[in-house]
């Protein structure tokens, strides 16, 4: 898979993640622009880390894997932060 045609999916994968957070959870976060840039930050992230590790073998299931656990991560972390 290319670069961009990775980036592309981490991001879409990312605004995914962002969208189903928010009609799962109505309240938290930094409001809807913070969320989608956070799950796409994470999403990003996640790609990127789970590659490096070597965790998952190459290829858009894997890849949309990685993605979606770092969105949620990242989410998770940021709901976290609000609440200290």
């Amino acid at each position: 898979m290319s670069r961009i045609a990775e980036l592309t999916g981490y991001t879409a994968i990312g605004l995914a993640v962002a969208w189903l957070a928010g009609r799962v959870r109505s309240v938290g976060g930094f409001g809807v622009a913070a969320d989608r840039i956070g799950a796409v930050l994470g999403a990003l992230l996640g790609g990127f880390l789970f590659r490096t590790l070597g965790a998952f073998a190459v290829g858009l299931p894997s890849s949309l894997l990685a993605a979606a656990i770092g969105a949620i991560v990242v989410l998770s972390l940021i709901r976290l932060i609000k609440r200290a």
